[in-house]
């Protein structure tokens, strides 16, 4: 049960990585902002240029985009390879796909605040804690009391 839980855990971090990387690539030019602050950070950028010189950025935004779109892939591809083995390998499918749809909420609010710098409101946090509580209560129903449920049904 535990690399179940692990390969689980993996897949949705996976996932939230490629949606980051998806918003990277297709989103608006925040690739080209978090360059031009790292040349000036590390001191590569002249301070004055010319109106009509381009900068590094310029050249590097399209294969900047094209790199992400490339993790994007890269990632989704990994992410299904980890859950088919977190499925294998799971006592149920139900607790490896809740494992991984905590994984995934969880872990796209830490990378959207590292890297997009977005803040979660309080009542996203309420929102997700109810998400939570349900997937629990849906991991915790074991398939045996449904078929119980299903045998006394049927006896009646």
């Amino acid at each position: 049960m535990l690399p179940g839980v692990f390969y689980a855990l993996v897949a949705g971090f996976l996932g939230a990585v490629a949606s980051s990387s998806a918003k990277l690539s297709l989103g608006a030019d925040y690739l080209k902002g978090v360059c031009e602050t790292g040349l000036r950070t590390w001191g590569e950028q002249r301070k004055f240029r010319q109106a009509d010189e381009t900068t590094a950025c310029d050249r590097l935004h399209i294969p900047l985009r094209l790199l992400c779109g490339g993790l994007l892939f890269t990632c989704n591809a990994v992410m299904w390879t980890f859950l088919a083995k977190a499925l294998r390998y799971s006592s149920s499918s139900t607790r490896a796909t809740v494992t991984t749809t905590a994984s995934n909420f969880v872990s796209s609010a830490f990378l959207g605040q590292l890297i997009f710098g977005e803040a979660q409101i309080t009542l996203w946090w309420v929102g997700i804690s109810l998400t939570f509580s349900g997937l629990l209560v849906l991991q915790r129903v074991s398939p045996q009391d449904g078929q119980q449920n299903t045998v006394t049904k049927n006896d009646g």
